[in-house]
Order: C-alpha cells, then sequence, then structure tokens
C-alpha cells in the first residue's frame, strides 16, 4: 500500500498508509475500536477499494485487476463473512465451498482433491467431529476454526484474520492462538495478517506489528521492536505496563 486513504463522507477512516507485507511475514495489527484495523483489512481482502493512493496485492494492482480472480489467492476470516454463512450449512461443505469463492453449497462439483484437503485441514484444526453439523449449531470457538480451515482451504498466498479469538473463552481462545503459533511457525504457511485489540491474543511467532489510531499508523515493523509501553500509550491513549513470557506479550493497568 502506497500513500492509501480511505474516506466516506466526511469521515476519514484511513489517511497515508504506507505498508509492505513479505511472504515470510506475520503481522499483527493493533488498535482501538474505529481505528481502521478492519477498513485496512477489506482493502487488503480485495473486498474494497481505497479513496487515495496505490494498492499492489499479490503483484496485481487493485483497480487493473479482476477482484473475482484475485480473491481466491487470499484466504479470510471475520465476522462479517460469518454472519452470511447459511447457519444450515454442513461445516465440511462449507470447508469446501471456499474453493467457489460462495457461501452456501449449490450445485459446484468437486474433485476427490478438494474432499481431500478439506478433511484433512479439518483434522489438523481439531474439529473432526464437527464435520458433518451444521455451522449454525457450533460453538464460538468451533466456528472460528471452522473459519480458518475455510480461509486455507485455496492453500492461499495471503492468509487475513479479523479478530480471530473475539468472543472466545480462556480455554478457546488459548486452543486457537497455540494453532496460530503453529501455523505461523510454519515456513510454508502463507503470509499472515490478524488484526486483534488485544496484546494477549498475539500468537507466537508473529514477526511485525502496525499499530494504528484514527486511522493513522503510530508504529509498524518489527514486533520486539515496536510493541513497547511507551507505543501503547500512543495507541491506545492509556498508561500501560507491557510485559513478555515464554514468547506471549500481556499489558497490565494500575
Amino acid at each position: 500500500m502506497r500513500d492509501v486513504g480511505v474516506r466516506r463522507g466526511k469521515s476519514v477512516l484511513l489517511e497515508d498508509i504506507n505498508w509492505r507485507v513479505e511472504l515470510d511475514e506475520r503481522w499483527v495489527i493493533l488498535g482501538q475500536n474505529g481505528a481502521g484495523k478492519s477498513t485496512l483489512l477489506a482493502i487488503a481482502s480485495a473486498q474494497m477499494h481505497p479513496s487515495t493512493g496505490s494498492v499492489h496485492l499479490l503483484g496485481e494492482r487493485i483497480g487493473g485487476v479482476d477482484v473475482f480472480e484475485l480473491r481466491p489467492r487470499i484466504g479470510l476470516a471475520s465476522a462479517t463473512l460469518a454472519a452470511r454463512i447459511p447457519p444450515t450449512e454442513r461445516v465440511r461443505d462449507l470447508i469446501m465451498s471456499a474453493g467457489y469463492s460462495v457461501l452456501g453449497r449449490w450445485r459446484e462439483r468437486y474433485e476427490a482433491m478438494d474432499e481431500f484437503r478439506a478433511n484433512m485441514l479439518i483434522e489438523q484444526w481439531g474439529i473432526s467431529k464437527l464435520a458433518d453439523r451444521e455451522f449454525g449449531s457450533l460453538s464460538s470457538g468451533e466456528k472460528k476454526r471452522t473459519q480458518i480451515c475455510r480461509a486455507l482451504m485455496t492453500d492461499p498466498e495471503l492468509l487475513l484474520l479479523d479478530e480471530p479469538a473475539a468472543g472466545l473463552d480462556l480455554t478457546g481462545r488459548e486452543d486457537l492462538l497455540a494453532r496460530l503459533s503453529e501455523l505461523a511457525a510454519d515456513p510454508e504457511s502463507p503470509a499472515i495478517v490478524m488484526v486483534t485489540h488485544h496484546v494477549e491474543e498475539i500468537p507466537r511467532d508473529f514477526s511485525h506489528v502496525m499499530m494504528l489510531r484514527d486511522g493513522h499508523v503510530v508504529r509498524q515493523g518489527l514486533l520486539e521492536d515496536e510493541l513497547t509501553s511507551e507505543s501503547i500509550l500512543e495507541t491506545f491513549g492509556v498508561q500501560a505496563h507491557l510485559s513478555r513470557r515464554r514468547g506471549r506479550y500481556f499489558a497490565s493497568v494500575g
């Protein structure tokens, strides 16, 4: 992204965003509600065009390429997408249908390789017992893992996760973060960008951070360099003590 801005009427959602993500990088995007995190992800997933600036995504310039050909190369899991999933859709069908970039299996024809990959992901993410369940019957944690399986189905070059741990209890959150840590540590994994509000939700083995406030970049770069008590104050407006234990970050106020 170069000099990217997004405006809606008189509101500035993003301004002067300059950002480059390499293939082997794992980024976390931090910021308060309304900071512009989800807008940034919408551009990165080819769901939205910027008002100003230029975006090159997987070697293609947004505005000069058919986004419907580009989107299958990007894995996306978000609450907005989850809200569009038919509650009666079977988990296995939901995952496989990612290859057609559709929600809800209809008359698509799938090869044996499609079913093999879906079953492999289902096993890897610990949802084998859920494969024939309806999406609407799953718990929050089960839905999150199902969405990530779907996002990985097409073997994407870029994986975008919008608050994957939001709404999970402690057990569900830690299970999900452990699986995301394994994914981040795998050199065969795609580039990963994950949005969150909380430093406690940053998985191990993530490498970079971008911190946003009011649509502007506060800090960006290597996680170990840029995530500090001072940058938390700049980003969230609160004085916090930042600590790191066994590769995980924790912040406390007071």
